[in-house]
């Protein structure tokens, strides 16, 4: 199955241009507009989801959500404001909404609720539940648990993050700009050591806790691979 489009509705080019980034880099296709007219001409025909700013050009946020509704398109959508005012949320979910975010929002929050919101509509990636196995490791994304011979080997929230990100990419050297762009986000303020510094702790939980083989090695003066166990 191929991966969710996601049609991202916004006239503010520097938005747009975020999500599409933070979307396409979880795997998503991203189709962007920046009027109200496009807006319903491809999330008619080719849209899994679509983020809509309701300050459309053209015709408004309000009008599309009603008009896809109006036809009963199975689109889902999530509505994407300034407006702060409870009025505009219940119209916005009076309209068929699926889900309501405010300007200024994070980039994260925004990729996590378009993933809730496909899973309630049955169109969720389909390594939303990957399970990774390396011989006595098992990852489960859909858990977010790292297993040792079945047995959780209880990874805080980022140290899952960064493995998952490692271990999907087997045998191949990941930079520490890119894990810190994938695990963390590429508007962390934080340095490179903030990976060192997690990969200790996910040798010490999986290589020593769980007396594990090494499975994340490293790559002098780049960053870090994991290799299979």
């Amino acid at each position: 199955m191929a991966a969710p489009t996601i049609v991202v509705a916004e006239d503010d080019v520097a938005i747009r241009e975020l999500l599409a980034h933070h979307l396409e880099r979880e795997g998503f296709a991203v189709v962007t507009v920046a009027d109200g007219h496009a807006a319903l001409r491809i999330a008619r025909h080719s849209a899994d989801l679509l983020v809509l700013d309701i300050g459309l050009p053209g015709v408004d946020g309000l009008e599309v959500a009603r008009t896809l509704r109006r036809e009963q398109r199975a689109v889902s959508i999530v509505v994407l404001t300034a407006r702060t005012d409870e009025i505009d949320r219940v119209v916005g979910f009076e309209l068929g909404a699926d889900d309501y975010v405010c300007k200024p929002f994070s980039p994260r929050e925004l990729v996590a609720r378009v993933r809730a919101v496909l899973r309630r509509s049955g169109r969720s990636l389909d390594h939303a539940s990957a399970l990774l196995r390396f011989g006595r490791l098992e990852i489960d994304e859909a858990a977010r648990e790292a297993r040792v011979d079945g047995a959780d080997v209880r990874l805080k929230p980022r140290e899952f993050a960064l493995l998952l990100e490692l271990a999907s990419n087997p045998g191949i050297a990941l930079s520490r700009e890119r894990l810190l762009d994938r695990v963390w986000g590429f508007d962390f303020e934080g340095d490179e050591r903030t990976v060192d510094v997690h990969v200790r702790r996910l040798r010490a939980k999986i290589e020593e806790g769980a007396d594990l083989p090494p499975v994340v090695q490293t790559v002098h003066g780049y960053g870090y691979k994991f290799v299979r166990s």
